[in-house]
């Protein structure tokens, strides 16, 4: 499917993709492997405003006659699709999954698996798209009511650099079963992978649905500010959400925001330490703790705090910390030096409050650690309540392990937060777990695992409460969030 220049090889040059065409720029900038910052894996052409037009206008143009193809042949390509993103998923490290790896500095094993899921997420919406695009219709006597829901109209997907290629087919396949069509913003430091996977998927539809852009903040303000878009789906930080509502309500554009958490985590006494210390230690640290569901604050009861925390230290300390393509990394670099930055501020704030921390991991080459944007996972013991690394999203490998007295404690310092994505429950005991679920003020709660069972990530709806997002994706839910209800009234006589 992609003819795609192997890792390690010469930078790839990646375009803007407009209306069917690759088309550069005079900006370029370039995308850099985490886990070697010397090298370069893509030089991007920027975008700028007129170009931004130039793919809105392309969008704009292609909606008319891809909102009256019909759902069905609709969901066909986007079967389609998904068949070529699974194959490319087969083809390990000779295909895309080796550009996203050096640009996102994920582990091997996590792209190809993030490259399944975009295929599921695709038959999924597919599925889904049956009963939310199915009118209701409702009738007495004398008159009948039609509910329907048609396409939205122009969506700007807004996809961040954590799991670039599954985040943005959660917009694409909703968006695209329902009719709308796409102006794709990659993010800065892991575009190339969207770019190839979308310049490859785009022969399937008509020319003008799918347009790719690179570019900055300014980009993601043009798309917010442009006329012809009728939706921002965006996944990524409160700051650029809130600047893009600001934004978007001059035009009163819908918003689909999948933002950030302070996700607790809270472990009861019942909780099983052999079975449940590295699925709670995956809960937190996956893709080194870069993804938006991570737990960040992880509840113990006193009872069994040392032996947890002891048990959850040596677990950890198992990791090997290095590049992705090292074949012995289990642990991989953080994506960007500006979260390095931030993380590693975090950790010297931590120790100043008088912070016990744990550093835990080994580096897989020492002599190279200078080379790439690398941490050791870290465990902070007993923090105060109200230090940063308790209070923020840290999203990286810095979790604060705190001790709880009570369940009635416990929950109102995990619903003490604004935000509201995820939280997880880890016990034994189903009802227990459930009934605690209920008393969490989040858009989504696990028991006994940090992660979405092959039923949830078909059924679940995705998204937070409070400061965590607008809408909903994924599910019935989610794909409505693409359309709009046109209600229709015929009266009889």
């Amino acid at each position: 499917m992609l003819d795609i220049v192997k890792a390690g090889s010469a930078p790839l040059t990646i375009d803007n993709f407009v209306d069917g065409a690759w088309i550069g720029g005079e900006t370029r900038f370039e995308v850099r492997d985490p886990g070697r910052t010397a090298d370069v894996v893509a030089r991007v052409a920027a975008a700028d405003a007129e170009l931004v037009d130039r793919a809105v206008a392309a969008a704009a143009g292609a909606l008319k006659g891809w909102s009256r193809v019909p759902v069905a042949e609709r969901a066909a390509l986007v079967l389609q699709a998904a068949d070529l993103i699974e194959a490319e998923a087969e083809k390990g490290l000779d295909g895309l999954a080796g550009v996203v790896v050096c640009e996102t500095g994920m582990l091997p094993a996590e792209i190809v698996l993030e490259l399944r899921g975009a295929a599921f997420a695709s038959r999924d919406n597919v599925t889904a798209a049956q009963a939310a695009l199915e009118p209701v219709v409702i009738e007495d006597a004398t008159s009948i009511v039609r509910i329907e829901r048609r396409p939205i109209g122009v969506v700007a997907a807004i996809v961040p650099w954590n799991a670039p290629i599954v985040l943005l087919i959660r917009k694409f396949a909703p968006a695209l079963v329902a009719g709308d069509t796409l102006v794709i913003k990659t993010p800065p430091t892991a575009p190339a992978g969207i770019a190839l996977l979308m310049a490859a998927l785009a022969p399937l539809f008509p020319k003008g649905v799918i347009n790719v852009v690179h570019g900055g903040a300014e980009v993601g303000a043009a798309l917010a500010a442009h006329p012809k878009v009728r939706l921002i789906s965006f996944t990524g930080g409160g700051v650029a959400a809130r600047a893009i509502m600001r934004t978007a309500a001059d035009t009163l554009k819908n918003v689909q925001f999948e933002l950030g958490g302070n996700d607790a985590a809270i472990v009861l006494d019942d909780f099983d330490l052999d079975k449940g210390i590295p699925m709670l230690a995956a809960g937190a640290f996956h893709r080194s703790g870069q993804f938006c569901f991570a737990i960040k604050r992880l509840y113990v009861p006193e009872a069994i705090y040392d032996a947890f925390f002891e048990r959850l230290a040596a677990h950890l300390d198992k990791v090997r910390i290095g590049h992705p393509l090292d074949p012995r990394t289990t642990f991989g670099p953080i994506n960007n030096p500006g979260q390095l930055a931030f993380l590693n501020g975090l950790v010297a704030k931590t120790r100043a409050a008088g912070g016990d921390l744990v550093e835990l991991g080994q580096p897989v080459d020492p002599a190279t650690w200078a080379e790439g944007n690398y941490i050791r996972p870290t465990l902070v013991r007993r923090p105060g309540p109200d230090f940063e690394v308790v209070t923020c999203e840290q999203f990286g490998p810095v979790l604060p392990v705190i001790a709880y007295g009570s369940l009635d404690a416990v929950v109102a310092l995990a619903n003490g937060t604004e935000y509201g994505l995820g939280s997880s429950i880890w016990t034994t005991d189903f009802d227990r777990g459930l009934a605690l679920a209920r008393r969490l003020e989040a858009g989504m709660t696990f028991i006994n695992k940090n992660a979405q069972s092959r039923l949830g990530r078909r059924h679940m709806p995705f998204g937070g409460i409070k400061q965590s997002g607008i809408g909903t994706e994924n599910a019935e839910a989610g794909l409505a969030e693409f359309t709009e209800i046109h209600a229709i009234n015929i009266h009889k006589a």
